[in-house]
């Protein structure tokens, strides 16, 4: 590995890689890495709260994907099994050779699984967090899911702000100016052809079948006021991975983020016991 920075400190790169150059954040420490994959259209400081709610000597690998946040548009429409390519090659060319644990939010949960599939010795565990089987899953609330098909709430912080107890539930339903300071945070916005890239991805992928073949141990962690993801997804994967535990907490969507201090202590336990 690259030698370790302190631990409340974080080093950025932009790496090429197959073509693309990735914006890649790591906070370097011990233990076996954990690698975040982001949600469609958000940046990696939007991971913060979670972040900062983790041991401080977990090392962590946040990244965005082409056209999110400080990471350029990719040139072409491309899918999950080209993008778990391109995480596997960020992580060698960070030094990373070993086992990582994957954590996949939303849209990143994909991400996530299609790298424990694609890359079975390199991934030791999966999180999945408010996340399902891509288009064949239980579908959320229509009202929620046209708000999806735009970037509109990461260029505007205030939209997302009226929007928020709608499409995220959870705890934005009472503190919706929390979701407008998350993006906030975000450096650099994405672009519409970055957006559009990854409803794309999105839009021709399934796990459903593949999930039997993931022999990780996995933790599904979803919240029972989730517009986007209904909670019975949760419990679908819960039965087709042959190595799940699920914990249903009370939040929604988003709540990794705006509850993160409920909520990483149940992620830091389980990748403990693995250990």
């Amino acid at each position: 590995m690259s030698a370790p920075v302190p631990a409340d400190a974080a080093e950025e790169r932009l790496l090429a890689v197959l073509g693309q150059q990735i914006r890649v954040s790591v906070r370097w420490g011990s233990g076996v890495p954990l690698v975040l994959c982001n949600g469609i259209g958000a940046a990696l400081e939007v991971f913060d709260p979670f972040v900062a709610a983790l041991d401080p000597e977990t090392t962590v690998v946040r990244f965005d994907v082409p056209g999110s946040g400080g990471s350029p548009n990719s040139p072409l429409p491309y899918g999950f099994p080209y993008l778990a390519a391109v995480l596997r090659e960020v992580l060698r060319k960070l030094g990373i050779n070993g086992q990582v644990d994957v954590l996949g939010l939303s849209w990143g949960g994909a991400l996530a699984q299609q790298y424990a599939f694609q890359h079975p010795r390199r991934c030791r565990l999966l999180v999945l967090v408010s996340t399902g089987t891509g288009v064949l899953m239980v579908p959320g609330r229509p009202p929620a899911l046209l708000k999806m098909l735009t970037p509109r709430r990461f260029l505007d912080h205030r939209y997302a702000a009226g929007i928020a107890g709608e499409l995220y539930g959870g705890t934005v339903r009472h503190d919706a100016a929390i979701v407008e300071q998350l993006f906030d945070r975000q450096l650099m916005a994405g672009s519409r052809i970055g957006y559009l890239h990854q409803l794309l991805a999105g839009s021709v992928w399934t796990s459903l079948f593949a999930l039997p073949l993931i022999r990780q141990p996995t933790l599904i962690l979803a919240g029972t006021d989730d517009p986007i993801i209904p909670v019975v997804n949760a419990r679908i994967m819960g039965r087709l991975l042959p190595h799940a535990t699920v914990h249903l907490h009370a939040g929604g969507h988003v709540d990794l983020i705006t509850n993160a201090g409920a909520l990483a202590p149940v992620i830091e336990d389980f990748r403990t016991e693995r250990n």
